[in-house]
């Protein structure tokens, strides 16, 4: 574990060099047109004669202000296009020499492609690539190619490509960092979809199980009301202290959604298969039977939280669906796997699967399903050979993964 100074030195010089890295984006450019400038300008009329004029101190300025306006490429490409465009177009209409003064072309070409929209981008290096022609062949429609230099096809060549190349190159890289923005906004929504999906499915679990609990208790109250005032007493209490357990697992969800990824308080601890005992003895205090044999032993997080909520959610059904006055529980290793069974003795052949899995958008049995194939595990439900239903999945320990990140659906 990193020490506090190491980290704060490792974040330090993440921001140096962040910060360096924003300063060469805005400084390459201002190199790449003033360097070249300043140094290839002198000899640039060696091979002209005729009507070009000789470099000067206004020359030179000229490739300064063409430098300088690059500096802001990153942030305003419109001030970058504008001040190369007119430097560039002041340069050859006076009759300098074809120079490195050129290179702002593609810069500035480059950098409206880069941030502008495609047709806004094409109307505006159009008209940059007409004014450099323009004002670069009246030398040779004044003089014809035997001035010497370059030739006027050459030249409505050469410019044509200082302004095409980099606005097709620009183009391509903005059309490509959208997608790859389009592609990181789709993934951020199928998290929170998954996200969604999780939290409506540890709702439906805790705060589902805890209804059917409240539900139980309640008929138990009513069905004694007259003959047994303490059992009505025992099941109020027992429906209050639910109903708070309901509540208490509802905010903590809700409260996983309205705070920040990066708060630092501590959170209650997910549920295990350390409080099955806690759960079953709260669905016997309803007056149902239940015969457990918990032997997992120490498993690993999302194994044991999967494996409580599967046990959770059949005995939830048993409770809601199956009419059932003992229901059976095993909980064992197997190899390397959790064997998890819950049967009861229902009517024979017990409900529909329909209803036992919440109805056609329910999320009962696909729910715990879904879970289990999250881990690569498996899940079976159905009617039992002579009475009731019956539930078994098999998670396995050794962290096999199934294709689904997605615990459950929702209700």
């Amino acid at each position: 574990m990193r020490s506090p100074d190491r980290t704060r030195r490792h974040l330090e010089t993440r921001r140096h060099l962040e910060t360096l890295r924003h300063h060469w984006d805005d400084s390459w450019p201002v190199l790449l047109i003033l360097i070249p400038g300043l140094v290839g300008t002198p000899g640039a009329g060696e091979g002209e004669s005729g009507w070009s004029r000789e470099p000067d101190l206004f020359a030179y300025a000229l490739v300064v202000c063409a430098a300088l306006s690059a500096c802001v490429l990153r942030r305003h490409p419109g001030v970058t296009f504008a001040g190369c465009a007119a430097t560039v177009v002041t340069y050859l209409a006076i009759g300098y020499p074809v120079g490195p003064i050129l290179i702002a072309v593609p810069v500035a070409a480059g950098g409206v492609a880069l941030a502008w929209s495609l047709r806004r981008a094409l109307v505006g290096n159009i008209g940059l690539g007409l004014a450099v022609q323009v004002a670069g062949a009246v030398r040779f429609v004044a003089d014809g190619p035997a001035a010497g230099g370059v030739p006027l096809l050459e030249w409505l060549a050469l410019s044509f490509a200082a302004v095409a190349v980099p606005t097709a190159i620009g183009t391509a890289v903005r059309i490509r960092r959208e997608s790859e923005v389009r592609v990181r906004t789709a993934q951020a929504r199928h998290a929170v979809s998954e996200e969604r999906l999780r939290m409506a499915q540890e709702l439906h679990d805790s705060v589902g199980h805890g209804l059917a609990v409240i539900a139980m208790q309640a008929g138990v109250a009513l069905h004694v009301l007259a003959r047994n005032p303490d059992k009505v007493r025992e099941s109020l209490e027992a429906i209050q202290a639910t109903s708070r357990e309901s509540l208490r697992e509802m905010r903590i969800q809700l409260d996983v959604l309205r705070t920040p990824e990066d708060d630092d308080a501590p959170r209650r601890p997910a549920p295990g298969l350390a409080d099955a005992e806690v759960l079953l003895d709260r669905i016997r205090a309803g007056g149902l039977g239940i015969t457990a044999d918990l032997r997992a032993g120490d498993l690993p997080p999302e194994v044991d939280i999967v494996a409580y909520r599967i046990l959770q959610e059949s005995l939830t059904n048993v409770l809601r669906h199956a009419g059932a006055t003992v229901a059976r529980v095993r909980v064992t290793r197997v190899g390397d796997d959790l064997a998890l069974e819950v049967g009861d003795d229902g009517p024979a052949g017990g409900v529909s699967f329909a209803e036992r899995a919440g109805g056609r958008s329910g999320s009962g049995i696909a729910g715990m399903r879904a879970r289990a194939e999250a881990l690569g595990g498996e899940l079976e439900a159905g009617p039992a050979p002579e009475r009731g239903f019956v539930v078994r999945a098999r998670l396995p320990l050794t962290g096999r993964r199934g294709t689904s990140d997605v615990p459950g659906s929702a209700s």
